[in-house]
């Protein structure tokens, strides 16, 4: 059954779910697990990018490709939520999907770091919820990227210096999750979703007309 409205007797708009965290802290895994139970009905945000697609890559599932003027046109129109220049090539959160699926009543995940979340947040703040999720010591964090094997120590000692100035952002966040079990984590996560899609601010139009129904009741 899905989870999508609390009270099925109540409309409300959808929101926007971030979850930020440094590499290695299990936002990935988080990510996978949220979207795959399919109680939350939650649908993840596909980036646009000009990067090239890789042969392993579909359009529309990975990254919606596209070129460098099909991006400008969308950021001369203020049609992306948030965009960044990555090693030259563009990445950004289209605007209309996002819309569609609020305006249905439903959320919208999003895999973002600190500085897309602020872009986000100047545009939508109202419909916006974000966690951060912290690793439980910086030691794990490292355990954690060394068990990957994907990358030389010279990098895992990079990412390990980005870590430390991500996390410090925190205080831009509306909740704290310490990843150190994921079935915790996933918990926490889900009473924040219910907690957030329950707030009358989400709901007004929905309750109003919900609550006049009542007064009209006889």
């Amino acid at each position: 059954m899905p989870f999508t409205s609390p009270n099925p007797h109540i409309r409300r708009r959808g929101l926007m779910l971030i979850l930020s965290s440094p590499s290695g802290a299990g936002k990935t895994t988080l990510t996978r697990n949220l979207l795959q139970d399919r109680t939350l009905d939650l649908t993840l945000s596909i980036s646009v990018t000009t990067r090239g697609r890789r042969t392993s890559e579909a359009d529309g599932v990975h990254y919606h490709f596209r070129t460098k003027q099909d991006f400008d046109r969308l950021r001369a129109q203020d049609d992306l939520l948030e965009w960044a220049e990555v090693h030259g090539n563009f990445y950004g959160t289209p605007r209309p999907p996002v819309e569609a699926v609020l305006s249905q009543g439903r959320d919208m995940l999003f895999d973002i770091d600190y500085q897309g979340t602020q872009q986000v947040l100047k545009k939508a703040a109202k419909d916006v919820v974000t966690i951060f999720i912290l690793p439980p010591s910086m030691k794990e964090l490292q355990a954690r990227l060394d068990r990957r094997a994907e990358d030389a120590p010279d990098v895992i000692a990079k990412r390990l210096d980005n870590a430390r100035h991500e996390i410090s952002r925190w205080t831009m966040y509306d909740y704290v999750i310490v990843n150190e079990d994921i079935q915790r984590a996933l918990e926490e996560i889900r009473a924040i979703l219910m907690a957030e899609r329950l707030k009358r601010s989400r709901a007004e139009q929905g309750i109003g007309a919900f609550v006049k129904g009542l007064l009209e009741e006889e």
